[in-house]
């Protein structure tokens, strides 16, 4: 059964006045497949797996009913359906998380400038200044729920306690949809019956070898002798682990956490060694990479290609822009220098993607005198501006058709299909 299927919930129902219980971690809940709902609301209840059909695919996201099946996010696409056959599966649309992502923050910073936005769907929060005017952690976490579900239709879980650990820790334990409240003095209550994987840093190895230790739970881990788990884990993992396991966290929520780097990749069906089809796909991930910096007012410093062969080695080559930019055009041309020379020829790919890294803030970035991107640049806000106003792919290059649509397309009359090269 899947870890994150809701089994094992615990949730605070009373309202509680403790207010040691300052830090607050929100979490949405299977947030790309209940964004996808909002557009089929005759699927709630039913097995819903986001993701594209493929040989090769693998899961986006996955409704708590898909979960019972042990259908999880990152697993390939026909494990999840041998799992749970009778699953409906819906593609993903990135610009519709983008936009409820954003109303979200928006509700939480309306509760505490002291927002760590951890990912598109979770974020940390530190509610001690909150606390005068909107009451205890239990009633600010409760009507920041509400509100999300009122104003965006979505529900979130919410885990409030003294330290980031531990609130993390309590709202995976409230999902789906609760708020589990731990006070500072009933922290090590909570956390000791807890599996020993609960624990920030412990993945199947570092669990197997505290195993054969007999460790178990948390509590375990506790009371095991510092040497003993040295020998075991070694000295930073041994000291780490020791410290959590007795609720001591010292790091702040620390807010205006940035984007480090924008990115995209795909993972074909078969492997493709043909040139004009890779630097097609490079172009169109290069696209939505400057699209997604365009609109969170960025521009890159760095490109980066990820390439997996057909043999499953994996590398990533980057290059520094001589200017930063957030024009496709550029993007897709160092991404297709980087994998000319990474690549040799005839060999396949069988997953490839394009990186901006080393984000700065657009306007902290003056231009050139001559400007070598600005054609392209004006080219894609104005394709921005048809996107908003139409919605995405109402027009498009015609190099990132393939020769079968183009041909198909071309039959096509003006008012039916844009493109544009």
């Amino acid at each position: 059964m899947s870890k994150q299927d809701g089994s094992g919930r615990q949730v605070t129902t009373a309202p509680t006045a403790d207010t040691s219980a300052r830090i607050l971690h929100l979490d949405m809940d299977a947030f790309f497949a209940s964004v996808e709902l909002l557009e089929r609301p005759e699927l709630r209840g039913r097995p819903v797996i986001v993701g594209h059909r493929g040989a090769r695919s693998v899961v986006t996201a996955a409704t708590y009913e898909a979960r019972r099946y042990g259908v999880n996010s990152a697993m390939p696409m026909a494990v999840a359906l041998r799992r749970c056959p009778n699953a409906i599966v819906l593609e993903p649309h990135y610009d519709r998380y983008t936009h409820f992502s954003r109303e979200v923050m928006r509700i939480l910073g309306d509760a505490t400038p002291i927002v760590e936005t951890l990912s598109i769907d979770e974020a940390f929060l530190d509610v001690r200044g909150a606390i005068p005017l909107f009451g205890p952690p239990f009633a600010i976490a409760t009507a920041l729920r509400e509100r999300i579900r009122s104003e965006t239709g979505l529900t979130a879980s919410v885990g409030a306690a003294a330290t980031k650990f531990v609130a993390k820790l309590a709202s995976s334990r409230s999902k789906p949809d609760g708020l589990l409240v731990v006070p500072e003095a009933d922290t090590l209550a909570f956390l000791h019956p807890q599996p020993i994987s609960a624990l920030w840093g412990v993945g199947a190895s570092t669990e197997e070898r505290l195993a054969r230790l007999g460790l178990r739970t948390i509590g375990d881990l506790a009371v095991t002798p510092l040497d003993s788990l040295r020998a075991a884990i070694g000295e930073s993992g041994a000291v780490r682990l020791h410290e959590l396991a007795w609720g001591r966290d010292p790091r702040a929520v620390t807010p205006g956490r940035d984007e480090k780097s924008i990115g995209h990749e795909v993972t074909f069906e078969r492997d493709v060694s043909d040139a004009v089809a890779l630097d097609r796909e490079l172009l169109r991930l290069s696209t939505r990479v400057a699209e997604r910096l365009r609109r969170g007012g960025w521009v890159a410093r760095t490109v980066a290609v990820k390439i997996r062969f057909g043999d499953f080695r994996t590398i990533t080559r980057s290059r520094t822009l001589a200017e930063p930019s957030d024009v496709a055009e550029r993007l897709s041309r160092e991404a297709r220098a980087l994998l000319a020379e990474a690549r040799p020829a005839g060999t396949g790919i069988r997953l490839i993607g394009v990186r901006a890294e080393n984000l700065l803030p657009a306007g902290s970035v003056a231009r050139g005198l001559w400007d070598d991107d600005e054609p392209w640049r004006e080219t894609e806000t104005t394709l921005d501006a048809v996107a908003e106003r139409f919605g995405r792919g109402a027009i498009q290059r015609a190099s990132l058709l393939s020769p079968g649509e183009r041909r198909r397309r071309s039959a096509l009359s003006t008012d039916d299909v844009g493109s544009l090269d």
